[in-house]
């Protein structure tokens, strides 16, 4: 069963994803600053202190509303914020979530960093609250993202056309990828076999 605790962290010798508290915007905020871009595929303003601030208070409001639990991520390796994370979308009658809202710095991309999140996450999603499904999306447009959920073993399960309405005007095409709780076993002994499995959760 999905039960949302607001202080629950999740950490392995790599990163420690902490609950989002506005004590990390200012930690976060540099990032979207330098890389006003960063979500160009989704429909969240980003790119300033206004946008972030509106960003943290909608992560926030939806903990307190059991809808989202919002994380910081900090990467141990680098000593520094990379960016945050979401378990959202929670569906406590069906046993399942999406991972989502995520966005990290081009700094952290590509150095393992994702991928010892991701299993975190899932992990925790199908061990400790026994969920069936774990859901993953983006926009079609963005490969990068694609490449990423495909790698870490998400399938594809199809494209909702002109889906999502965009900041620019643009409506998105979305496509969805999931992981099934038969699934993860045998994704998290191959995908995952160099990623520090030793999951530290502390409620």
């Amino acid at each position: 069963m999905i039960i949302l605790s607001p202080t629950l962290v999740l950490e392995n010798n790599r990163v420690r994803l902490e609950p989002l508290q506005w004590e990390h915007f200012y930690q976060l905020l540099p990032i979207a600053i330098e890389f006003t871009n960063l979500l160009r595929y989704s429909p969240s303003e980003f790119g300033d202190e206004e946008s972030l601030t509106g960003y943290f208070e909608k992560a926030i409001t939806e903990r307190e509303l059991n809808q989202r639990m919002p994380f910081a991520i900090y990467d141990k390796q680098s000593d520094t914020y990379a960016g945050s994370t979401s378990y959202m979308n929670i569906s406590t009658p069906n046993d399942r979530l999406e991972i989502g809202s995520t966005w990290i710095s081009p700094r952290h991309q590509r150095t393992g960093l994702n991928r010892n999140m991701k299993f975190l996450m899932i992990d925790y999603a199908f061990n400790a609250w026994e969920c069936e499904r774990v859901e993953l999306k983006t926009d079609a447009r963005n490969e990068q993202s694609r490449t990423a959920i495909e790698a870490i073993g998400g399938q594809y399960e199809g494209k909702l056309r002109n889906h999502t309405l965009m900041t620019d005007g643009h409506r998105r095409d979305t496509v969805y990828y999931s992981i099934l709780r038969s699934e993860w076993p045998e994704i998290a002994e191959s995908t995952f076999a160099q990623v520090d499995r030793n999951c530290m959760a502390k409620k």
